[in-house]
């Protein structure tokens, strides 16, 4: 009874995820980037002040309503629980360098499948990676890489991002003048915030019960084949978001002309790589780690942090792709994240043991 209950929420995560994910593009958002957690966070960090990219200066009303529909569920169902302790600024920096990631290859594990989905072909070099990053991540895992163990109170702080979201929610409604708005380019373009905030409620309910994530996913595939319920609802995601490109009219296949999209497939390889090697050491990857925030997981709050410092330093420092490719800060990003993730698990290898 209780695998047939993980099996259909899993699945409804993947339905909305998929369904959504193009949903919001046709309502308003940057084709292919319906849902897009480090876009999401590039553009928030923008609106708050954090870099000065004018053309990515939205606070993304998605983004505030994953963390506070998981919120809720979590206090509805008696999930909240403020915990943390493991290793919280190893993970402020990994948070930064998944977000250098996702920043290089330009969109997160979700939107990495809505742009395949819509036939964007540029995008399989960044599938490879990220099913190579977790399998790195299995074994650096399997080898002893392990950090501290949490532990549970109410002195952790576990309310502090959510009670961040929720002042976030405020500031969008009330719009204070100094919260900044792009009046061109990516941040022009999102839906009504009516529905981008109710599609993020019900996205952070839902993967709050279910615990869906992306990477989770495929570590779990490669673990245990298909007799998991996570893997079928990742195939339920591609599915649904595949029919729904194809109703919509948003498919087109090819390498060229994609939006939000470049050709330097080594490096969209490797964005993704790293992206999916630091999921697995921290537990999800960036959509999840939002919902565990959501949830009172401390540590997860700390990866949050580290992910709009990410989002914030990617679009000062040049570090984020552009249709016409990556740049020389960007690939220098990706080397020094592998250098600290290789050295890093040697460090929690030996702390393990």
């Amino acid at each position: 009874m209780m695998r047939n209950r993980e099996f259909w929420l899993v699945a409804l995560s993947g339905l909305l995820l998929g369904g959504l994910g193009v949903m919001l593009s046709v309502w308003g958002n940057p084709e292919n980037s319906g849902i897009c957690v480090s876009c999401f966070i590039e553009n928030s960090a923008g609106a708050l002040g954090l870099h000065d990219n004018q053309r990515m200066q939205y606070l993304r009303p998605e983004l505030l309503g994953f963390v506070l529909g998981s919120v809720v569920s979590a206090l509805i169902f008696r999930d909240f629980s403020s915990r943390g302790g493991s290793a919280p600024l190893a993970r402020l920096f990994l948070g930064v360098f998944m977000i250098f990631g996702c920043a290089v290859f330009i969109g997160c594990p979700i939107k990495l499948l809505l742009r395949l989905t819509a036939g964007d072909l540029t995008a399989v070099a960044g599938v490879i990676g990220l099913v190579a990053g977790v399998w790195i991540g299995l074994k650096s895992l399997s080898h002893g890489v392990e950090f501290v163990p949490q532990s549970h109170g109410k002195g952790h702080g576990g309310l502090m991002i959510p009670g961040m979201f929720l002042l976030l929610l405020v500031f969008f409604l009330v719009r204070p003048g100094f919260l900044l708005f792009s009046s061109q380019g990516g941040g022009t373009q999102f839906a009504p915030w009516q529905l981008a905030l109710s599609s993020g409620l019900i996205l952070g309910v839902v993967a709050q019960r279910s615990r869906f994530c992306i990477t989770g996913s495929i570590r779990n595939f490669m673990l245990m084949g298909l007799r998991v319920p996570a893997v079928w609802g990742l195939f339920i995601f591609v599915a649904v978001a595949l029919v729904a490109n194809v109703a919509s009219g948003r498919f087109n296949l090819g390498l060229y002309g994609q939006p939000g999209a470049h050709g330097d497939f080594l490096w969209s390889f490797l964005g993704m790589g790293l992206v999916g090697w630091i999921s697995v050491l921290i537990g999800g990857c960036p959509f999840r780690q939002l919902i565990k925030a959501g949830e009172g997981d401390a540590d997860a709050g700390m990866v949050v942090v580290g992910m709009f410092i990410g989002g914030a330093l990617a679009q000062s420092w040049g570090i984020a792709a552009t249709a016409s490719g990556v740049s020389t800060y960007g690939k220098i990003s990706i080397l020094i994240g592998f250098a600290l993730v290789a050295a890093g698990s040697l460090l929690f290898r030996e702390r393990a043991e």
